[in-house]
């Protein structure tokens, strides 16, 4: 199938819901895959650390790395502005055909500001999601250790990969 094409993101949030986020695939390549989210319905916008990150009308350039406990969004505001990069941690995407995805958000997320600061994000709804059992032991674990994996690449300067840098928004737009 020729790009872009619409891929139906599944995202499941324990312990009962369930978003699906349609997105256009702009790359699609063995190690990463690259979707565009424009025109975001954020209303009221999304602050982290009181800056308004998202907001209606923005975009965001996702990066969904097959096999990782995470993925990757480069956050722009309405005028383009990039405000930052922030990974989810979760459950390696199942990649279906037709373009269906399904993945369950694991609740800790990360933050990387304009400046390269990196914050930890949902820690207490982490901890209750661990405490009400609505993620599995292994979950847990597999969350836990990739989050102190991207701190240390991180800390390393290898994190986020130099594909998140690559693709701009302008680049997915084209």
């Amino acid at each position: 199938m020729p790009l872009p094409y619409l891929v139906h993101i599944h995202y499941r949030r324990p312990p009962d819901r369930e978003e699906v986020f349609v997105q256009r695939l702009v790359w699609d390549a063995p190690e990463v895959k690259i979707t565009l989210a424009e025109d975001v319905p954020f209303d009221p916008p999304i602050r982290i650390k009181g800056q308004v990150v998202l907001e209606k009308g923005s975009a965001a350039v996702w990066f969904t790395f097959p096999g990782r406990w995470h993925d990757i969004g480069r956050f722009h505001r309405a005028d383009g502005a990039l405000t930052g990069i922030y990974a989810n941690i979760l459950t390696p995407p199942v990649i279906r055909p037709g373009g269906i995805w399904v993945t369950t958000d694991l609740f800790l997320d990360v933050w990387v500001d304009r400046r390269g600061h990196l914050s930890v994000l949902d820690e207490e709804q982490f901890r209750e999601a661990v405490d009400r059992g609505w993620i599995t032991p292994r979950e847990e674990d597999m969350a836990t250790r990739e989050l102190g994996w991207i701190q240390e690449e991180h800390k390393a300067g290898r994190w986020p990969p130099s594909v998140v840098e690559e693709w701009t928004l302008e680049r997915a737009r084209a």
